[in-house]
This record gives C-alpha cells, structure tokens and sequence, in this order.
C-alpha cells in the first residue's frame, strides 16, 4: 500500500515523529498522578483488567492493538449479547452509542474527558500512532470508505486526537459522509500547520464534550 509522497519524502515525517514521543514522554509523565487514580478507581468498581486491549487497523493497513482504560463491564465486547435491538441497530451506524448500557460510572466520566484513551500514548511512543491523526478505525467502519479511500486513509499512522476528534461529532458522523470527508482532508493536507492547529483546539474540543 503506497504512502503519500510528502511522507516520504520531506522532512515531515521527521517533524512529526519527534514530536510524538517527546510529547507522549510528556504527557505520561505528566498524567501518571491521574492514570494511577483512575486505574485503582477502575479496579475497585468492576471486575476486568484496568487495560482495555482493541484491534484497530493501523499504517499501511496492518492490524495494531491500542489501550485504553477500562471503561466498559467484563464482557463488553459481546456486542449482540448485551445491547437489545434498537440499540445494536444505533450501535452499527456510527460504532458508538449515546447512553450505553455497557460503560461502568468512572468509564462514563474517563470518556467524557477522554481519560480513557491516556495509555494510547504509548502506543505512540512505539511508532503504531501519532499525536494526531484520523481516529484509529475498525474492520467493519472501513466498510464506509471506498477502496480508493482505504488506501489514502490507512497510508498514514492514525492519531490520539484529529481533525475529525475536534470537530462536531453529532453531524461529522458516517451517514452523513462529513466524517469520512474530515479525515481524508487531513491526509490531503497533513502539514505541521495543521497539526499544530489541530493540538491546539483538542483542549476545548475535550472541554466541550465533557459539558455535553
């Protein structure tokens, strides 16, 4: 699967990957008060690892495992067996639900903040994401992107927060198609101007969602 010209051959990429891990180094150092309350509080709610192993497709279309806390009941990943019909019918438009029954009281607040995606920063630090990026996908989701899409989708790292993440995800979703057409403009226009911009509205992005 090729990679985008000006990944390979501008500086970049370099840019780019250097700032991932000197900022994920960072931010864990930083977090790492708040990870440590929120992975007894996770321990001591339910039962389940605090970590939260999932297979997303990654660069180049290789499979990538990604961690996140624990925000869900032992079992969540049974889908069809813990969600009623009007719920999977929701659940299989967008890969989300508003009011999930699944999610514990701290996984409701861990999402609200996104807490919970903290452990993906060391999933950037082994070079499988990026600070930024489109929203690692699914299997099923690339379902939603034509071929020709997949290919330009995947021949770039996907990221902790994006140009999709800090946009309004009530309308950006898959139905409507502005989702599919936010993160194909970032693999368009992948800049560290854009980048930069993109970092610097995650905050009120995050702000914004947990008041939602």
């Amino acid at each position: 699967m090729g990679r985008d010209r000006r990944f390979r051959t501008t500086s970049y990429p370099v840019i780019k990957r250097a700032f991932d891990i000197a900022g994920s180094a960072v931010l864990l150092m930083a977090s790492a008060p708040v990870s440590l309350a929120a992975a007894v509080v996770i321990k001591a709610e339910s039962s389940g690892p605090v970590i939260f192993v999932h297979k997303r497709v990654g660069l180049d279309g290789r499979s990538i495992r990604i961690y996140k806390f624990r925000s869900m009941r032992a079992g969540s990943e049974k889908t069809e067996a813990m969600l009623n019909d009007e719920e999977l019918e929701q659940f299989y438009l967008e890969y989300k639900l508003r009011d999930d029954p699944r999610i514990t009281e701290i996984g409701r607040l861990l999402r609200k903040t996104s807490m919970d995606e903290l452990p993906q920063l060391i999933n950037v630090i082994q070079g499988r994401m990026s600070l930024i990026g489109p929203r690692p996908v699914t299997e099923s989701e690339l379902s939603f992107y034509t071929e020709d899409e997949r290919k330009k989708l995947l021949s770039v790292k996907p990221g902790l927060t994006g140009l999709w993440q800090v946009s309004d995800r009530e309308t950006f979703t898959y139905q409507s198609g502005l989702r599919q057409k936010t993160e194909l403009y970032y693999v368009d226009n992948a800049s560290c101007a854009l980048d930069l911009r993109i970092l610097l509205k995650t905050p009120a992005a995050v702000i914004r969602r947990s008041r939602g």
